[in-house]
């Protein structure tokens, strides 16, 4: 049955309200003020929170909303009161409240606002496991120290509206930390648009970013919303934004800086309120130096630096890794759950993993799959990814980047050994382009055709590489 938790400082209130609820269904909990009413939101979270605007002591109502939007942020939260100012219910509002309702209450009135406000929590979880599908829940896993740092970072910018710019190598979970920022913000329930630069032809940028009119070009046969209209008030994340050209910098500071845009075609300005959270896997310091990205629009995006780490940093985490995308695939197939042998995540943890989170999802993916309702070993590991090489029970990880000077596919025939390690490079390629082939075949320094002729021969397709999302 869903809760209410009603905090007043008035017994009668409690007293008469909590007996409508009861009766209509709901498990009601109550308390005298603030501070017992957070503890016991904390305690146990309620579907929906009716809090009096005004009562005593260290934690008066709207206190009390803001620390809910912090701590217990899906809570709809009802504000009452009988001697509040039009300048208080804007407040509230502005804090977060679903709706607020003046004393004295009628069994009418808190009775239909509940009902609302216990809607809008169920889709609140439905939207969360929605996210959870799309792989943008923002659960960031792993209890590496660096990974506790990262989260913790994570929880203190997202309630704000500073700038982030968010660094690390493709396959990092970039993504999913933009994602974890916009939740944890109180734009959570607005959209949140993500827009790939480095897949955006150049010459399509500004229409893209911004929109168009009809007419504006050749082939504008319609008018066009761009994605900042898109993320008007929430959240709007650059991803790979230092592969932008120098026209699209120029056009992104002004929008940032002046708050505004304008469709290609249109002579109109376009208010627009978003938050902008980028990323990139670039040196965009570096870039600076060398004149490819421009000074101030990198201090613009840079307000709140935050760089995840690679998974070769934390190989701790990779059991916890394993498991949850391991779990995740039997929650979106239904397929019965696979079994990890210590020698198999001995055996994945000794790889370099040069796609990092992304590649590993890939990779225990493709295990699931194969392996489903059964256990998976070392030597399963290394039917996916060559580089594994398995001795008597020992586990070395083969050709990773560290100088070992070992060789992928020892022991194979000659052309099965390059054909091994060509399929790994073009997985780690396909991995960190999210499957994109155009990009993984620039990342390869090699034509698409090309790549596609290769992937045909090797067995492998586009989907190689987005099996599973970052984290």
């Amino acid at each position: 049955m869903p809760s209410v938790l009603i905090v007043d400082d008035e017994p009668n209130i409690r007293r008469m309200v909590g007996a409508l609820l009861s009766a209509e269904g709901y498990d009601v909990r109550d308390a005298a003020d603030g501070v017992t009413g957070l503890a016991l939101a904390e305690t146990a979270e309620p579907d929906v929170a009716l809090i009096d605007l005004m009562m005593p002591g260290s934690l008066d109502g709207l206190g009390l909303l803001e620390k809910l939007r912090e701590r217990r942020p899906d809570v709809p939260v009802v504000m009452m009161s009988g001697r509040a100012a039009l300048t208080d219910a804007v407040r509230a509002t502005k804090l977060g409240a679903f709706t607020f309702l003046e004393k004295p209450l009628t069994p009418e009135g808190v009775l239909l606002a509940l009902a609302s406000a216990f809607e809008l929590r169920q889709a609140r979880r439905a939207a969360a496991a929605l996210r959870e599908d799309l792989g943008i829940s923002g659960e960031m896993i792993g209890d590496s120290p660096v990974m506790k740092d990262v989260r913790a970072l994570l929880a203190r910018v997202g309630p704000s509206e500073a700038r982030v710019l968010i660094t690390g190598e493709s396959g990092t979970g970039k993504e999913l930390a933009a994602a974890a920022l916009h939740l944890a913000s109180p734009r959570r329930d607005r959209p949140f648009v993500r827009v790939n630069c480095a897949a955006i032809p150049r010459d399509l940028v500004e229409s893209e970013m911004f929109g168009h009119e009809r007419g504006a070009f050749t082939g504008a046969t319609d008018r066009r919303i761009g994605r900042f209209e898109l993320a008007h008030t929430g959240t709007l994340f650059l991803d790979e934004v230092g592969d932008l050209g120098a026209e699209a910098q120029a056009k992104l500071l002004r929008a940032i800086e002046a708050r505004e845009i304008e469709r290609v075609g249109g002579g109109k300005p376009i208010k627009v309120d978003v938050r902008i959270l980028a990323a990139t896997n670039k040196d965009l310091a570096r870039a600076v130096a060398d004149g490819a990205f421009r000074e101030d629009l990198f201090f613009r995006l840079n307000v709140i630096p935050i760089h995840l780490p690679p998974l070769r940093d934390r190989p701790g985490d990779l059991p916890a890794l394993v498991r949850h995308f391991s779990a995740r695939h039997r929650t979106r197939t239904g397929r019965p759950l696979v079994s990890w042998r210590d020698d198999a995540l001995a055996a994945l943890s000794a790889y370099h993993w040069p796609g990092n989170v992304r590649e590993l999802a890939n990779v225990v993916e493709r295990l699931a799959i194969l392996h489903a309702g059964s256990e998976v070993g070392a030597r399963d590991v290394q039917q996916v990814v060559p580089a594994v090489a398995v001795d008597a029970g020992a586990v070395v990880g083969k050709a990773d980047g560290n100088g070992s000077g070992t060789i992928p596919g020892e022991g194979l025939p000659l052309s099965d050994a390059l054909d091994a390690y060509e399929r790994r490079l073009i997985s780690a390629a396909l991995a960190q382009a999210d499957g994109n082939v155009a990009e993984a075949a620039r990342r390869l320094q090699t034509d698409r055709p090309n790549l596609y002729r290769r992937m045909r021969r090797l067995g492998l397709s586009s989907t190689a590489g987005t099996l599973g999302d970052e984290m």
